[in-house]
């Protein structure tokens, strides 16, 4: 388990990327003052059964290159589907799904998804201590502020979280899929995801890392806490 030990420098290090971000650009999704999202969440779980071929009948996915939901804040969820339906990529299996989603139905997923337990760590046996010493502390010498300060201190979520939706907004780590969440870096460092507020602090934080880096802190996420 990593130690907490800069917590007023990690939080700063995130205000410090918050400052630069363009405000009042038509564009973005300003997350920074979001409000709690709320549904029904059995209609959620109706809905939810076109998405269980990817993410699985409980929201933990068989595939690796596809994200869990199971546990996720809502708040995030319901941001992502919002952010997956206007960037529209062709690429994306999410594409055609979101198209005809309305609010409501972006809502009723999102909380329905959190409501579930969510994924017990079982993989990556093999902790990394490279990643453990990036997430919990940085790296100075290479620019990477510590991924704690928006994540928590063991990826579990940020321990504001619980009474503001805004730290609900950034996704819980913990027992994520390694080889997805190191292609979500590499997304975000090829500068793919930039219309909410919260891509704009990951894209510049993920163009510090190397693949070396990446790897390490997919492989030690996935893993459970030590």
């Amino acid at each position: 388990m990593i130690a907490h030990r800069h917590p007023r420098s990690a939080l700063l290090a995130m205000l410090l990327v918050i400052a630069w971000l363009p405000v009042g650009a038509s564009d973005l999704l300003d997350l920074r003052g979001i409000e709690a999202i709320h549904g029904d969440v059995d209609a959620g779980k109706t809905k939810a059964a076109v998405c269980m071929g990817c993410h699985g009948p409980v929201g933990v996915s068989p595939v690796p290159t596809f994200p869990n939901l199971a546990g996720q804040h809502a708040e995030y969820l319901y941001w992502q589907l919002m952010e997956l339906k206007r960037e529209a990529r062709p690429e994306s299996p999410m594409t055609a799904q979101v198209a005809h989603l309305d609010d409501a139905a972006m809502r009723d997923l999102a909380v329905y998804f959190s409501s579930l337990p969510a994924a017990i760590p079982t993989q990556g046996t093999t902790s990394s201590v490279r990643g453990s010493q990036l997430y919990g502390e940085g790296d100075a010498s290479a620019g990477i502020p510590p991924c704690q300060g928006c994540h928590g201190r063991n990826a579990e979520g940020h321990p504001l979280a619980q009474g503001d939706a805004h730290w609900r907004a950034y996704p819980v780590l913990r027992g994520q899929h390694a080889a997805y969440l190191a292609q979500r870096l590499k997304d975000f460092q090829n500068g793919k995801h930039t219309l909410s507020s919260n891509d704009r602090i990951m894209t510049p934080i993920a163009q510090t890392l190397d693949d070396a880096s990446i790897t390490a802190l997919a492989a030690w996420l996935e893993s459970p806490t030590r």
